[in-house]
């Protein structure tokens, strides 16, 4: 073996070395994504308030969300396709995170959205909890919710009407993140 192939043979061992370490470190499917949160803010004008706690296990999706600042009732509560919540009114998280392509429906239906969470229910204080185990929504893989944005919806989500429900303004807005 002459040098020019002992330097070419140490140059690709090196690459790949690096090309690796990247990938183990830096790409998201190194390792599984058990526990995530949102933090939910009002947009302009509303109190709507909370945080919503996701947390994967053998049986599903485990969903615990704890609201204030709401008006009695039912809200549409649903995951949309940007995690971006900058703007007054949340419409910058677009529209209903859809990778499937599948009607909207609500957390039973046969069809929906990956994240087609249903109606969050305020009792008089505004005040609001909400549990869901969903063997639709996931934290891994090509649908997973991360970096996703989170709304909870002014009126009630009808779970018929498309594609979103007729559930109204948006009076919170979170972004879902992995959490520790």
């Amino acid at each position: 073996m002459n040098i020019s192939n002992i330097v070419a043979l140490i140059l690709v061992c090196l690459a790949s070395l690096f090309i690796g370490s990247k990938f183990y470190y830096f790409s998201p499917s190194y390792r599984s994504v058990t526990k995530a949160n949102a933090v939910i803010h009002p947009t302009k004008g509303n109190t709507a308030s909370g945080v919503v706690t996701f947390e994967q296990k053998s049986d599903g999706l485990h969903i615990i969300a704890k609201m204030q600042g709401l008006s009695e009732g039912k809200h549409g509560f649903h995951v949309h396709e940007l995690g971006d919540c900058a703007c007054n009114d949340g419409m910058c998280t677009a529209g209903h995170y859809n990778p499937t392509s599948q009607p909207h429906g609500g957390p039973a239906s046969k069809h929906q959205h990956v994240g087609d969470f249903g109606n969050i229910v305020a009792d008089k204080d505004g005040n609001a909890t909400y549990e869901l185990i969903s063997n639709y929504t996931t934290l891994n893989g090509p649908n997973s919710i991360i970096g996703r944005g989170l709304i909870v919806h002014a009126g009630e989500d009808d779970l018929v009407s498309q594609p979103t429900g007729n559930a109204g303004a948006r009076v919170g807005c979170g972004v879902i993140g992995i959490a520790g």
